[in-house]
This record gives structure tokens, C-alpha cells and sequence, in this order.
């Protein structure tokens, strides 16, 4: 498994973000992953078809876009990346604050999507996410979260 610090990074992260709708935002989120190299070109039709099939909100404001199995053939290396939106998107009747975006062939996200379920849970972290200003911030609460959890035996 990749270490988390490799999958989140400062540059993987967007604050301050507007959208018109959530596809827009999954296409903001897929034109980052691709942005930073993570994928292919391809990865962002099926991070929409994806999205048409099944929507991504997983609740507490977030939603986690990621391309359709068949699309991990587009996966040049494992990536997240996390997008704020501080005036919500709608989400299929929820709202939606903030996006992680998944490029992942295998499980290499796991450690992450747990972290940020435990986050989730925590309801200062999880507003901390949605509404803060520092991109360090967000790649602290995720990964420090991830970390304590994989040095549990």
C-alpha cells in the first residue's frame, strides 16, 4: 500500500472552489487528478459516467468522485485530492462541501477513506475540512488520521 503522504499532498489540494453542479465539481476534481499526473485523460469520462451511474455524496458534506472499475486501466499512479466548496453543491438533493477524488488501481486509497470515515465521525474535524483555509490543514487532519490508525497492531 502507498503511503498516505504520497497519496495527499499540498498541491492535490483546492480551497475556495465554486461549482455549478456536482458534475462540474467532478470534472474540477478530475481535471486536478489529471493536472497532477495521476491519470489519463480517459479517467475523467468515467469519473462522469461513474457519477450518472451512482452519486458520490457519502454524507456530513462530502462526496468521493472516482472513475468506474474498468476505468483503473487509466491510473498512471495513486492519487487523491481534496476540493472544498464553501457555498455547497448540490448533490442529487444533498450538499455537498468538499470532494476527495480517488485515482486508485488497486486499494491503494483505503488508509485515506478510512481516516477521513473516522473524521466523519469527529464533527470538529469534519468541519475543520469543510471550511478551512490552509491546504496544510487538510492534508494534516487526513493523513495524521491515517497514520495513528496504521500503527494500531
Amino acid at each position: 500500500m502507498a503511503d498516505v503522504p504520497d497519496l495527499l499532498t499540498r498541491e492535490g489540494v483546492r480551497l475556495g472552489c465554486t461549482a455549478t453542479d456536482r458534475f462540474d465539481a467532478v470534472r474540477q476534481t478530475g481535471e486536478l487528478l489529471l493536472e497532477l499526473g495521476a491519470v489519463e485523460p480517459a479517467y475523467l469520462d468515467a469519473m462522469q459516467e461513474r457519477e450518472r451511474m451512482v452519486p458520490s455524496y457519502v454524507g456530513e458534506g462530502f462526496a468521493l468522485p472516482h472513475g468506474t472499475d474498468e476505468a483503473r486501466a487509466y491510473v498512471r499512479r495513486p492519487c487523491l485530492v481534496f476540493l472544498q466548496f464553501p457555498d455547497g453543491v448540490d448533490w442529487d438533493g444533498d450538499e455537498a462541501k468538499a470532494c476527495v477524488g480517488i485515482a486508485a488501481a488497486r486499494d491503494e486509497h483505503v488508509s485515506v477513506m478510512a481516516a477521513l470515515a473516522r473524521i466523519l465521525l469527529e464533527p470538529d474535524k469534519a468541519e475543520a475540512l469543510r471550511t478551512t483555509d490552509d491546504p496544510d490543514e487538510v492534508v494534516r487532519l487526513l493523513t495524521s488520521q491515517a497514520e495513528a490508525k496504521e500503527e494500531v497492531p
